[in-house]
């Protein structure tokens, strides 16, 4: 609801308008933006000019919210349509935020144009919450990064798992007004750098620390920002705050656009591969086969 009202916000730039459309009081409406960037925890909309308008947070927020929500139908239907053919098997994946924001719904329809299409249906979560889907089986497949520097899931009985992409940990920071970067972790008199940095419990994190321990430069790193959250980092990055290593294929559109420089060489950027990961012991007949697919596509050996 609250990202249906900002998605009517950002079209008329009034509130009462917005709320007409939305079929709800002026003041109700108004509450519910409120709350939305008390969720957030950044303004959303530019109210000190008319019409108002979405500010950079505001307009990712919109399009994350315009995603989920049409993810939220597509995977309605996809339930409604397998319980009325009970033949059909859906397929559960599940991921973390940062690899299902951009990367999984690009990569899943290459598959089904490839392989043809399936009922499925995609868990986005912590990455912990993912693994234990997967022991109790509630999911088929996992989605996650792996990296020279850290697995992101341990190996347990009957898991195995093969790479279908890879992806890059870059470090980013907003442009200064001649497009470059304003900050570049090379630049050895650059001290204090302001660093936005991964919450200790999100499995992505791992990836950088090793790096940053590597080359020695956590003294000039300046913590100012902790979040586990891909999506909030970026916003941070973009308003100014700091630098941040977060996936390339998030921020590519920002660099491309203007918002947002690479702040390091390419020597400071991280390699991910993208793996889907199973349990031997949870298979039936369509996940073996898509499994069979992607091995042989990727010339993996099947064992």
């Amino acid at each position: 609801m609250w990202f249906k009202d900002l998605g009517l916000l950002a079209k008329t730039g009034n509130f009462s308008q917005a709320a007409i459309l939305g079929n709800v009081s002026q003041p109700a409406f108004s509450r519910r933006i409120k709350a939305l960037e008390q969720w957030v925890g950044t303004p959303l909309v530019d109210r000190s000019s008319q019409p108002v308008f979405l500010t950079d947070a505001g307009n990712q927020m919109l399009e994350a919210g315009q995603q989920a929500l049409s993810r939220l139908e597509t995977e309605r239907e996809n339930v409604q349509d397998a319980l009325s053919r009970p033949d059909r098997y859906l397929v559960n994946f599940a991921t973390q935020h940062s690899i299902g924001w951009r990367f999984y719904p690009a990569w899943l329809e290459a598959f089904e144009n490839a392989f043809g299409p399936i009922i499925s249906r995609l868990r986005a979560d912590d990455l912990p919450n993912c693994i234990e889907d997967l022991k109790k089986r509630e999911v088929d497949f996992v989605l996650a990064y792996q990296s020279d520097y850290s697995p992101s899931m341990s190996k347990f009985p009957m898991l195995e798992s093969l790479v279908i992409g890879y992806d890059q940990l870059i470090p980013v920071c907003k442009c200064d007004s001649d497009g470059g970067p304003i900050y570049d972790i090379g630049d050895t008199s650059q001290t204090a750098v302001p660093y936005l940095r991964f919450g200790p419990t999100a499995p992505i994190g791992r990836h950088v620390e090793p790096l940053l321990r590597a080359r020695g430069i956590q003294d000039r790193l300046s913590v100012v920002y902790e979040n586990s959250m891909v999506g909030a980092l970026r916003i941070r990055v973009r308003d100014g705050q700091g630098i941040a290593w977060l996936p390339k294929s998030l921020v590519q559109p920002d660099i491309e656009s203007g918002l947002l420089a690479k702040a390091g060489k390419d020597s400071w950027s991280i390699g991910l591969e993208i793996r889907l990961h199973r349990t031997k012991d949870h298979t039936n007949p369509l996940t073996r086969k898509i499994w069979m697919f992607l091995a042989l596509r990727e010339n993996i050996p099947l064992t």
